[in-house]
């Protein structure tokens, strides 16, 4: 696997920071990009980002990690919707444009916060990815299950793979069923047992972290490996 350093330009005074991973040799795979966005309090060295990220590149696939803004200015606030979209957009356009890959499919794939504003962004035709794939979708805050992030989400037209923790607290998993069975689109969802917003395991737990990324990056290649059946359906 090979790893780049690159600088995405957000305004003519703000450029944030990202990684692009791709194989050491590009096969059929590398075709199909992953655009990577975090979470809230964390960036695109998140563990569980890093780790899908650098496994499906080491399957063939390039896969760009970035920061938001406010990440990379060192700051814990995020940016307001409008910016975390316009981030959105910049990382696609540098993707697609800038970026010596040329790939004739791009995944969305979001972490927390990366997974809402993501996904608003498709909603609102401010991007327009060939799929998502949310790292955690944040249906609601924790503990206040009645104000749900879940409006958008039915006016998105293309493939989603939601991959959630059992135990985190900004998804009941009850309450998530619901909301897929009103989708407009092919979905899936794959469920890591006793994993919290973040897939840790509790520590009485016999499986490690290193098999929870697994899985998760087991089911984001199936997944990925069907696509070419999407809307086939």
């Amino acid at each position: 696997m090979k790893v780049e350093h690159v600088s995405i330009a957000i305004t003519e005074e703000t450029s944030v920071s990202a990684i692009i991973n791709r194989p050491a040799r590009l096969n059929h795979h590398s075709s199909t990009g992953l655009v990577f966005a975090h979470g809230t309090a964390n960036d695109m060295h998140h563990p569980t980002i890093e780790a899908t990220a650098e496994g499906l590149a080491r399957a063939g696939y390039i896969a760009m990690r970035f920061n938001f803004p406010y990440r990379d200015k060192g700051l814990d606030t995020p940016n307001p919707k409008h910016e975390l979209i316009h981030a959105w957009q910049k990382a696609m356009d540098f993707f697609k444009n800038d970026s010596p890959y040329e790939c004739d499919r791009i995944i969305a794939v979001g972490k927390s916060l990366g997974a809402r504003s993501g996904s608003q962004a498709v909603a609102g035709k401010d991007i327009q990815p060939d799929g998502l794939i949310y790292l955690g979708y944040p249906l609601h805050q924790a503990g206040d299950e009645d104000e749900r992030w879940d409006a958008h989400l039915y006016g998105i037209d293309i493939p989603m793979l939601f991959l959630q923790g059992t135990l985190d607290p900004y998804c009941n998993l009850d309450l998530l069923a619901g909301v897929l069975e009103k989708l407009n689109c092919d979905h899936e969802l794959e469920t890591i047992r006793d994993g919290n917003h973040s897939f840790t395991l509790p520590e009485s737990d016999s499986r490690s972290q290193t098999d929870v990324h697994q899985q998760i990056l087991t089911r984001c290649l199936a997944w990925l490996s069907g696509s070419d059946d999407w809307g086939q359906a």
